[in-house]
């Protein structure tokens, strides 16, 4: 039992009291000039410009000064709302709680075009960034004085190389990590480790690393670097309550607990391990062959909203630890900052910090929907919230303040809320709408995809306002009541802040939700069935199997990604046509390029009236289906979707709350949870520094350890037949200096049956001794081909690397993933995988490649049927090839010859699949295969 040496209680707060009264009386006239003895105010930032140009002509911007630039733009300010509702509702009083270190662990804005800088980037120059002039992160010293060009950051670290403080040495180091970070051993069970290390140890008169559970939770707890101290308030109900039977909730303390987000976004941008990965300044980024306008990452967004140099991401989501133990719910807020890549933020490298645990008020579910006065109270309790968790960041928006970067210089940086990562409930509730209306248009929820303008907070405070609360709510969906806690801060808009979300939006909203429930509920009434046919499926590197069908009971996002890439092939022929090219022109959207993804869109719109004339939907008025419209600005915005997505959040539930949760006692847990995650953030920081100073590489061989690039490259070569590693398509780190690279596992294999197979290699050997002789080598008598008498090794594995400019995963995007012909894979069936191979360079996609069974380099063809892609599904059409004797076409390539490895997929039609089909068995049982495209990114830049 845990108890806080300090506690906050914050009593008196009205929060069901906060109606319209304190909102900011409307004036159209609210921007002030700022300039000095200047009375003016008016309705836009238009006006207010050119006041400054006009009437105020001496306030200039020196041309080679960005001292002067800098401190000029901060004595003109934006100005928010003159009245600051949450800060006159709450009396918050800052108490520090350090006390878990003490305690043993059982839409843009209009602004002046700025000037720009030009640099070329990437392999081989193949693009270059406009850069932002005037934010041009120059160096400075930890006062804000600016340095001159050129000048050297300060060290890295001035300790020595056996400074393992708080650690005695490098073992104890490890030991810790390990058991605390990797393992996450209970304290019951790291004693009897302990133990039985010391029965092992006592003869040699030596000791383990640490003496119990306690050592090592308070050697942990002494790790200075990246400590964040958990602060807490506390909120509870003081509104109007009945005589008699209040509900237990507006009698009840709710607990805050958050990290100051300033201190975990100043570690972050210290943090060595971005400084590569790291946009110090706004860019717009092209192509250099086409002028193509580049949208990837967050500050590749052309203005950067208006002056923000670091924007503040921001998530939130509830998350359920234990379903069968009770509803164990848990409502985490996260935080990143823009600046990083979105590879970064991905890779769950700690660019994504958990920094509150928000309180969850509850009721009996009776009083949950019904009771309008525990709705407000939730609501308002939410923006309050995050208005005073993130209070700390108020002097950085409107004054610029010096912070380290990880390349150790000194920076005047300025703050500002970015992009909010939600799923459209707490959309809803982020931006007090009603539920099924949209959060970025005025559109009606009765038809939501007639054109409408924007969502802004200047409009939605003139509506509350002249307009009444059921009016608002009925006229526009607005909860009139409610403050967004975007208004306590400058240039900040939730209207603006909303990011795309692919998980819950296109994945789980679009694909599932709307369309393959509409899928099913046809099959249904048409054939009095569900399910489609893709237990046939070939097993593919990276993709999901079916074996059981889809009768899933509960889906998982990678389910979903799964389904998506097999499901548009398994309802042709049991649905209309226009049915699959709804389908067909939804994967599309997902994966083109941003200027076509708009005709794919409109294709969509076109095709799913389908669905309305057969009466299986009565509307698509649906506000998950209509967010498609706005991806494209929204990519305008923030970069690519995939750097903003709600899977980022959801992993990261995992680490920072269900991890933390199964390693505590799991009764009044949240105290624990905590201590864990402080822990794991200065493990995580100690680890970076060791890192960086290069002590950890000096020591491995000294441990007998391997390091963590040895043992990719060890693994991405040492491919043998029994490799049972299914991470297939992982990162790879080389030199981006090939295209395609593919290259044999060390271990060989049994030999092929293949009576033919000298004569299939002495053609071959013609083919690569005689490149300049235009005829088929395969037509050359026998007795004019070399002769070949030596041993012949056959392996069934190899590692095909990859550059992929469309997912820069890696360094400069380099992927790898292995090919298979395996005859016995994993002791149960055979395992043949498919390529695509490069027979003519001078054509494009498909029409340069042909596909065959992959055995080594003894390939069996597939030929394409006709000179285009089905028109239906959008995907190629192949058949297994034959000979004049109509025997299977089998020849031998070069391996320099393979492009990448693709994916088959069965043309169904109307065959019914039996229960005992197993899916090796698919390319004896089908003739006809559709070559995947929507396998992955790589597959679709393919086979166009």
């Amino acid at each position: 039992m845990y108890m806080p040496c300090f506690f906050m209680l914050l009593h008196a707060v009205d929060i069901l009291q906060r109606n319209q009264n304190s909102r900011p009386d409307h004036n159209a006239l609210q921007l002030p000039c700022g300039c000095s003895n200047c009375q003016c105010y008016f309705k836009t930032q238009v006006g207010q410009t050119k006041c400054w140009n006009s009437a105020h002509p001496t306030i200039t911007k020196p041309p080679n000064s960005y001292h002067a630039s800098v401190s000029e733009e901060l004595e003109e300010p934006y100005y928010p709302a003159p009245v600051q509702p949450h800060e006159l509702q709450f009396d918050f009083q800052e108490v520090e709680n350090d006390w878990l270190n003490l305690m043993g662990h059982d839409g843009t804005h209009n602004s002046p075009a700025p000037r720009i800088d030009t640099e070329f980037w990437g392999p081989g120059d193949c693009l270059y960034r406009n850069f932002h002039k005037d934010l041009d992160a120059c160096p400075c010293d930890d006062n804000g004085m600016f340095l001159p060009p050129g000048s050297l950051p300060k060290p890295l670290s001035d300790k020595s190389s056996s400074d393992w403080t708080p650690y005695r040495n490098h073992v104890k180091f490890e030991t810790a990590e390990y058991l605390f970070t990797k393992n996450q051993i209970p304290a019951g069970q790291i004693n009897k480790l302990l133990d039985i290390w010391t029965s092992t140890l006592k003869k040699h008169d030596d000791k383990p690393p640490f003496a119990n559970f306690h050592d090592l939770y308070k050697t942990i707890n002494r790790t200075l670097l990246g400590d964040v101290k958990w602060q807490s308030f506390s909120v509870c109900y003081n509104g109007e309550k009945p005589d008699t039977d209040a509900l237990p909730w507006m009698d009840q303390v709710f607990d805050v607990w958050y990290h100051d987000p300033r201190e975990v976004i100043c570690n972050m941008l210290a943090n060595p391990d971005y400084a590569k990965e790291f946009d110090y300044r706004p860019y717009h980024e092209f192509s250099t062959d086409d002028n193509k306008h580049q949208w990837k990452d967050c500050m590749s967004d052309p203005e950067s909203h208006g002056s923000t140099f670091v924007p503040v991401v921001l998530g939130s989501d509830k998350t359920t630890v234990a379903v069968a133990t009770g509803n164990n719910k848990y409502y985490p807020l996260y935080a990143s900052i823009g600046n990083v890549c979105n590879n970064v933020r991905q890779a769950h490298r700690d660019a994504v910090s958990i920094i509150a645990f928000l309180a969850i008020p509850k009721t009996m579910k009776e009083h949950a929907t019904s009771d309008v006065k525990f709705r407000k109270f939730h609501r308002q309790l939410f923006h309050c919230s995050l208005s005073k968790i993130l209070k700390t960041l108020h002097p950085g928006i409107t004054k610029y303040e010096v912070a380290c970067f990880g390349d150790r210089h000194f920076c005047c940086v300025i703050y500002g809320l970015g992009p909010y990562i939600a799923d459209y409930e707490e959309q809803v509730l982020l931006m007090c709408i009603v539920c099924g209306w949209c959060p970025r248009c005025l559109s009606s929820c009765i038809n939501l995809d007639k054109p409408a303008s924007w969502h802004c907070h200047h409009h939605t405070d003139v509506l509350v306002e002249e307009g009444t609360l059921n009016a608002l709510w009925d006229e526009y969906g607005i909860v009139g009541d409610l403050i967004p806690f975007t208004n306590d801060f400058a240039r900040a808009d939730i209207h603006e802040l909303i990011a795309s979300n692919i998980l819950h939006q296109l994945i789980k909203g679009m694909f599932k939700d709307h369309l393959v429930d509409w899928i099913e509920k046809y099959l249904y009434q048409m054939h009095s069935k569900k399910d489609v046919e893709i237990t046939a499926v070939l097993a593919f590197t990276g993709l999901q199997h079916f074996p059981q069908g889809q009768g899933f009971k509960q889906w998982t996002g990678d389910d979903l990604k799964a389904l998506m890439k097999v499901y548009l092939s398994a309802i042709e022929g049991y649905v209309p046509v226009d049915m699959v090219w709804t389908f067909q022109a939804f994967l599309e959207f997902c994966y083109l390029m941003l200027e076509q993804i708009q005709e794919a869109l409109d294709w969509f719109h076109w095709h799913q009236q389908i669905f309305e004339t057969l009466d299986v939907i009565s509307t698509f008025s649906l506000p998950r289906q209509h967010s498609l419209q706005h991806y494209i600005h929204l990519i305008q915005l923030f970069g690519a979707p995939n750097g903003l997505c709600s899977s980022i959040t959801e992993a990261k539930h995992i680490k920072a709350v269900k991890e933390p949760w199964r390693c505590s006692s799991q009764y009044e847990a949240l105290g624990q949870m905590l201590v864990t995650n402080q822990c794991l953030d200065k493990l995580a920081a100690l680890r970076t520094d060791f890192t960086q100073c290069k002590m950890l590489n000096e020591q491995l061989h000294a441990l007998n350890l391997t390091a963590p690039d040895e043992a990719a490259n060890t693994q991405a070569v040492n491919t043998t037949v029994d490799n049972d590693n299914d991470n297939d398509n992982e990162v790879d780190d080389r030199p981006t200096n090939v295209k395609v690279h593919v290259e044999l596992a060390k271990t060989p294999s049994i030999e092929l049956s293949i009576p033919h197979l000298l004569n299939l290699l002495q053609h071959f050997l013609f083919g690569q001794l005689n490149h300049n002789d235009s005829c088929d080598p395969s037509k050359v008598p026998l007795p004019y081909c070399p002769q070949f008498d030596n041993k012949i090794s056959v392996f069934n594995s190899a590692c095909l690397r990859f550059f992929v400019p469309s997912d820069l995963s890696g360094i400069g995007g380099m992927c790898h993933e292995y090919i298979r012909a395996c005859p016995i894979w994993r002791n149960k069936h055979p395992q043949f995988d498919c390529v695509f191979v490069n027979t003519n360079p001078g054509l494009d996609g498909m029409r340069g490649m042909d596909q065959k069974l992959y055995s080594c380099a003894v390939v069996r063809w597939f030929d394409t049927i006709g000179d285009s892609p089905n028109k239906d599904t959008g995907m190629w059409v192949v058949q297994p090839a034959h000979d004049n004797n109509n025997m299977p076409h089998i020849s031998v390539i070069h391996i320099d010859s393979i492009y990448h490895a693709t994916h088959l997929i069965p043309v169904y039609g109307t065959q019914v699949i039996s229960v005992q089909h197993h899916h090796h068995q698919t390319y004896d049982i089908f003739h006809h295969f559709y070559v995947n495209k929507y396998a992955d990114h790589h597959s679709f830049e393919i086979a166009f």
